[in-house]
Order: C-alpha cells, then structure tokens, then sequence
C-alpha cells in the first residue's frame, strides 16, 4: 500500500448513512494506520459538518464506532463523524506491549522525542494531516 492509498476496509449500512472504515499508510507513524467515517444520509445531496472524534486510552477507531452509538444522532443532525485511530500499532519496538498505558493503544497526543518511540507521533499526525477547515 503505498502512503496515498486510502484502502476502504469496511462499508455499512447504519441509520440511512454508512459506517466505513478505512485504512492508509502514515508517512508520520511510519506503519498501517485505520480511521472512520460515518456519512449521514444527507452526505449524498450536498456537504455536511463533520466532526472529529479522538479517543483515548487503548481505543482504536473501532471503540467510538461500536460503543458510542452516535451514528443515529449523527444520522438525524446530518452530521459526518470522522474517528481516527490514535496510536500507531505493530511497530515492532521491543516492549510495546508490556504495560496497557504506554505503547500499543498508548493513544497519547503528543510527539515522541526519544528513540525508538520518536516516529511515533501523535500532534503533528492529527495537525498536519487533518483537513483545514472551509470558507463559504
């Protein structure tokens, strides 16, 4: 997959919108990273807001999807969510999985400095990568 590829993962029916979810190479995290979108039905006639959702603690985009059931508000608003997994997974770096709050699913918002963790960012993911806000 190369780091433009967006590759769709899962699409579904939810509320008269769709649930998807989809995933991308990060050029900041350097690995697979997934996210996803809800579209209202409203989405199919024209632009809708969209709100960003950042989970914490251990969740990846699936937790907010399953759990907060803001699909059908979101649905009755014409409101898009956007729900991006927050922590890099998978990266290969000796004890990433020995303590739940720190490394896989770790989900902090800041950039790592120090080495091995220093590609693993959080900031400068969400700034630099997320979509600036549009003029009428």
């Amino acid at each position: 997959m190369s780091e433009t590829t967006i590759k769709a993962v899962t699409q579904n029916l939810c509320f008269g919108g769709v649930q998807s979810v989809y995933s991308h190479v990060s050029r900041e995290t350097r690995c697979v990273m997934r996210f996803g979108v809800f579209l209202p039905p409203q989405a199919t006639s024209g632009r809708v807001p969209v709100l960003y959702w950042l989970s914490g603690l251990t969740c990846t985009e699936e937790n907010f999807i399953v759990k907060a059931g803001a699909q059908r508000v979101a649905a009755a608003l014409g409101l898009a969510i956007v729900v991006p997994d927050t922590s890099p997974r998978g990266l290969g770096i000796p004890g990433e999985g020995d303590s739940y709050d720190f490394g896989l699913g770790a989900g902090f918002y800041v950039d790592a400095t120090e080495a091995p963790w220093s590609h693993a960012v959080g900031t400068a993911r969400c700034d630099r990568r997320s979509p600036r806000p549009a003029s009428n």
